[in-house]
């Protein structure tokens, strides 16, 4: 089995939207490749269901690609067979989670599988399966004609190739662009960027808001997956959200925690109960019993969570007390 998930949910990463929208047989194109090396004979593509021109435009193209011979009874009209099935999203960002797409795909609620085993090994319909995004596999097309090693040869390290990121509207320029790993996370906010409209950067959010903040003193930091993490931030889907000097910490933590409950799967306690106890302590000051109570859930939300979701809102609340520490005294009753 191949799954191709198009369930991006983070807020400010468009990306998957528009390759689909765009350009998708692209996508198909690499998705039968990875179809053919893996041996798949089905793959299902998951589109998040707040995309309805993607949806239409992905269904045209695999109707298109059927028409012409290249998907459904043989490849390319004589290589093994590959059905092709376009499956609307229901709704739930952690369905961007591979195990929880997979529960989704079988008419199960989305909630997160414990591992192992891994979907390779028992995946959708207890099949061996490989889940990957859309911009992998839009990749593999150039990767094919042009050989791995020129694909190497973008990037450094273990972080090789590039990667496309979007910047929200408070850049001078906002959008999409496609980075080369190993750029400095400054060139892309302000050469590529342009800065922020009013010049009063307090920190960008990389790869969703279940990560870690950036500091402006730190945007020399390049961007890679090992880079980044060491900060305590995450290549993740790739959005870079900014914020000024008019939003206020304590509510940027609510903000997080809110989201981070609402989509909460509720397979983890901590996260079910600790994500909400958190938006409800940053709705007003906190006293000593209030902060002490933050830090526990964090330290719980760390260990103990089954996937990124959990952890993520750890690192983010982490990074908060890192940088931003004498914000949230302002918070402190």
């Amino acid at each position: 089995m191949l799954v191709v998930n198009a369930d991006e949910g983070d807020p400010g990463a468009y990306l998957d939207r528009y390759l689909l929208e765009d350009d998708p047989h692209a996508v198909l194109e690499g998705m039968a490749i990875a179809a053919l090396a893996v041996g798949a004979e089905r793959a299902y593509i998951y589109v998040r269901r707040e995309y309805p021109r993607a949806l239409a435009t992905v269904r045209t193209a695999v109707a298109e690609a059927e028409a012409a011979g290249i998907l459904g009874d043989a490849l390319l009209g004589h290589g093994p067979p590959l059905t092709v099935t376009v499956v609307e999203g229901k709704g739930s960002y952690l369905c961007g989670e591979e195990t929880a797409l997979l529960n989704a795909l079988e008419g199960r609620r989305p909630m997160v599988r414990a591992r192992p085993p891994y979907p390779a090994q028992h995946g959708l319909n207890g099949l061996p399966t490989v889940v990957n995004n859309v911009e992998t596999l839009a990749a593999v097309p150039w990767i094919l004609r042009n050989g791995g090693t020129a694909y190497a040869r973008l990037g450094s390290g273990t972080s090789t190739g590039t990667k496309v990121v979007s910047l929200n509207s408070l850049f001078r320029k906002p959008g999409l662009y496609e980075v080369e790993f190993s750029i400095p996370l400054r060139e892309i906010v302000e050469g590529l960027g342009g800065g922020l409209v009013d010049d009063h950067l307090r920190g960008v959010i990389v790869g969703g808001p279940l990560a870690g903040i950036i500091p402006p003193h730190l945007l020399d930091v390049s961007f890679t997956f090992d880079d980044l993490r060491d900060i305590g931030a995450e290549v993740g889907h790739g959005g870079i959200v900014a914020f000024d000097d008019t939003t206020p910490i304590g509510e940027l933590v609510r903000h997080v925690f809110r989201f981070g409950a609402y989509e909460s799967c509720g397979a983890c306690t901590p996260c079910r109960v600790g994500a909400a106890r958190v938006e409800q302590l940053f709705s007003g000051d906190l006293d000593e019993a209030g902060h002490a109570e933050w830090q526990a859930t964090i330290r719980a939300l760390a260990a103990t969570s089954l996937c990124g979701h959990g952890t993520g809102l750890a690192e983010f609340a982490r990074s908060v007390m890192a940088y931003y520490g004498q914000d949230l005294e302002s918070c402190r009753a």
